[in-house]
């Protein structure tokens, strides 16, 4: 039996963790050694903008702990990843620089969505835990001490998922000035996370009803609940109003006694109490469900999956194209047109894969840009090219990394505007020569796909797509006059031919 040792790392915002885990077909995940060491890298970030000497070379000594560690285990891969402490930190590359010229440990720093996302990869791994609480109405409330990352599930489909920069360390450094000029520290935060939390709760919650509260995040959700070894846990909205009572009444002092922590710990406790009690309230859940997992869970899981020792349940490419579709919904988007552009996109991308650099995953950025290629008229009917880029590049798509988005905002943009050459780009472009050729294909798709919908009336009935020598052939059926839609996709003609070195060619069966 092939068994792989991996190491995931988590360069959080109070503490670095790392797991040892080993991977196997049979036995899927299996935990080996959990580390975790203390550093309050969010002080720094929340109050200095930049990472302090005193914490890099702190953050330098365990991370070398930790790369002695992996040898002792005869470590094949690790994955060493830092969140928003690290990612808002105004020196992170050169901190990045120095920890891998003094442990060897290259730290990747995660986008919030991909950070979002791996911790909802390892709760999905749950399996049939997890649908059947989703079945329900669910939100996955991931709080660190940067944000907070809210996800609604109604009835086994993810609606939106949003980042509130709410983190409880981001919290507690923000009122620490005047702390001590209140004797309701509660009530002081609770005014101050109210509106976010309440506006979140106008504009994506509405109507629906949430049954179920999953909760992720770092250290101090478990703590907070009082899950003791990162257990599975349960607990009833009740059963936390209790704790939360008696917690809020008690000093820094107290707390650190009755929870067995440090006072430096002990200062979180009440805003992230705080934060759960408005979460919990506004939300309306009665139960909580603690499935136990770490970022270091999800790192491991995410890298089973792709080496394909581990195969999920779970779709969650899907779950990308519905907040995609949710996200056109939400801008008036046609629904017919594009899942008809999609259609037609995916038939094109097919055919044309093995002339271009395109991978797997670049079909579904060309889905997400299918779903989203207009949600600028919903500002401005005659800057719809900019606007769809503002917006795409402004939301946040759980599961896609930065550069991903780009590519796909980037792709909508020159959908309908003049394709820039890479010269012509300049010190704006946030686009690398490999991504930028992948925009340049993934529009030239999008371009000729769009064309062949150009009315918005859907009058194709059958498509067929072949590669014929030098040529694209691609034969349609339709009841209706294509007049429009041929004049269109000969425009197109000429950047599909730069790009692919295929000349489309348009054969149209009229349907009697």
């Amino acid at each position: 039996m092939a068994v792989t040792t991996f190491a995931a790392i988590d360069v959080g915002s109070y503490n670095v963790s790392m797991e040892i885990f080993e991977l196997s077909k049979k036995n899927g995940l299996k935990s080996l050694n959990r580390l975790r060491e203390r550093l309050e890298l969010g002080r720094d970030t929340y109050t200095l903008k930049k990472i302090s000497m005193d914490s890099l070379n702190e953050l330098t000594r365990i991370l070398t702990d930790y790369a002695r560690l992996m040898k002792e285990y005869k470590v094949s891969e690790y994955r060493a990843c830092a969140k928003s402490a690290f990612r808002e930190a105004r020196n992170c590359l050169l901190v990045q620089e120095h920890i891998l010229k003094a442990t060897g440990i290259q730290i990747e720093v995660l986008s919030n969505s991909e950070q979002r996302f791996l911790g909802y990869k390892s709760i999905a791994s749950r399996g049939l835990e997890f649908r059947k609480i989703i079945e329900k109405g669910t939100a996955i409330l991931d709080v660190g001490g940067g944000s907070v990352q809210i996800s609604l599930f109604d009835k086994d489909t993810l609606v939106t998922t949003q980042n509130l920069l709410l983190g409880s360390l981001r919290v507690r450094e923000r009122l620490a000035s005047f702390e001590n000029e209140t004797t309701h520290y509660d009530e002081l935060i609770d005014q101050m996370i109210r509106k976010d939390i309440v506006n979140f709760k106008r504009m994506y919650l509405k109507d629906r009803s949430i049954d179920n509260i999953i909760l992720v995040g770092d250290y101090f959700t478990n703590l907070i609940f009082q899950n003791k070894s990162d257990m599975n846990k349960v607990e009833s909205r009740d059963e936390f109003m209790k704790w939360y009572e008696r917690i809020v009444a008690m000093s820094p002092r107290q707390a650190a006694e009755e929870l067995g922590v440090s006072m430096e710990i002990a200062s979180v406790i009440i805003p992230v109490a705080v934060l759960y009690r408005k979460l919990i309230e506004e939300l309306g859940a009665q139960t909580i469900w603690l499935p136990g997992i770490q970022l270091t869970d999800g790192l491991a899981y995410d890298y089973g999956e792709k080496k394909k020792i581990i195969r999920s349940q779970h779709d969650f490419e899907q779950d990308i194209l519905m907040a995609a579709k949710n996200i056109a919904k939400r801008y008036a988007g046609n629904k017919q047109h594009t899942e008809k552009l999609v259609w037609i996109a995916d038939d094109i991308f097919d055919v044309v894969k093995k002339n271009s650099m395109l991978g797997g995953r670049d079909k579904l950025l060309l889905q997400v840009a299918c779903y989203l290629h207009d949600c600028g008229k919903y500002i401005s009917l005659v800057n719809v090219a900019e606007c769809s880029y503002n917006i795409i590049m402004s939301t946040e798509i759980i599961g896609l990394s930065d550069s991903e988005r780009s590519i796909i905002a980037n792709v909508v943009k020159y959908n309908t505007t003049p394709f820039a050459y890479y010269s012509e780009m300049g010190s704006t472009s946030n686009l690398n020569e490999y991504d930028y050729m992948r925009v340049a294909e993934l529009t030239a798709i999008l371009r000729v796909s769009n064309s062949l919908d150009q009315s918005y009336m859907q009058k194709i009935t059958q498509m067929r797509t072949i590669k014929k020598d030098d040529n694209l052939l691609i034969e349609i059926e339709t009841r209706d006059d294509y007049t429009l839609e041929k004049g269109i996709f000969n425009e197109n003609v000429e950047f599909f031919e730069e790009i692919f070195d295929l000349k489309p060619i348009l054969k149209i069966r009229k349907k009697i």
